[in-house]
């Protein structure tokens, strides 16, 4: 079983990168969270979780211990695979989801793609007092932009399981509130903060 990968950044993608160790490209899919902390960045240093079914081995990495923590809270409860649970991490960070499952927050939790109101109910109810974080980090420096940030932010949201039309209006209604050259990863941020609400 891998637990750690640490090495340089062969490519990179919003739910994906391949991490070279020892001349072998390991690819590992990422939540959002963890790609933003990657994105400015030429190495990775992953916590990984190896997923093994009969027909498949995936690996899935995490820039902290609290998120794979919680992945793995996450795929313990019946009806939520590993898919689920990277989509789920990528739509709110451990810190605002742990909140939202203390304050049995339905609405928050249903506002991410795939999860709908029974999925975030039975969140609240399997993981209460299961989620102890504290009080997140600092917010991280801006990252440089990025070329053809609308159309990459655009990919992300469908990728994460919303429409084209849903993720290309929220993309541009984030663009038109932030301005035309602001990096992807706040466009990304705003724009699921728009489809959040």
């Amino acid at each position: 079983m891998i637990g750690y990968l640490e090495g340089p950044i062969q490519s990179l993608e919003p739910d994906r990168v391949v991490v070279v160790c020892g001349g072998v490209g390991y690819i590992v899919n990422i939540p959002l969270s963890t790609y933003y902390k990657l994105e400015a960045s030429k190495t990775a240093a992953l916590q990984i979780h190896t997923h093994v079914r009969e027909d498949a081995l995936a690996l899935f990495g995490f820039s902290t211990r609290e998120e794979k923590a919680t992945f793995e809270k996450l795929i313990s409860i019946s009806g939520i695979g590993p898919r689920l649970a990277q989509v789920i991490l990528s739509g709110i960070d451990v810190y605002e989801l742990a909140q939202a499952v203390a304050t049995g927050d339905v609405r928050r939790l249903s506002s991410i793609p795939g999860v709908g109101k029974k999925t975030s109910e039975r969140l609240c109810l399997e993981l209460r007092d299961k989620l102890i974080f504290g009080s997140p980090p600092e917010t991280r420096s801006p990252l440089p932009a990025r070329s053809s940030t609308h159309d990459d932010a655009v990919s992300a949201l469908v990728n994460l399981g919303y429409k084209p039309v849903v993720a290309e209006s929220a993309v541009k209604s984030a663009r038109e509130a932030l301005g035309d050259d602001v990096e992807f990863s706040k466009l990304l941020r705003a724009a699921l903060s728009k489809l959040a609400r």
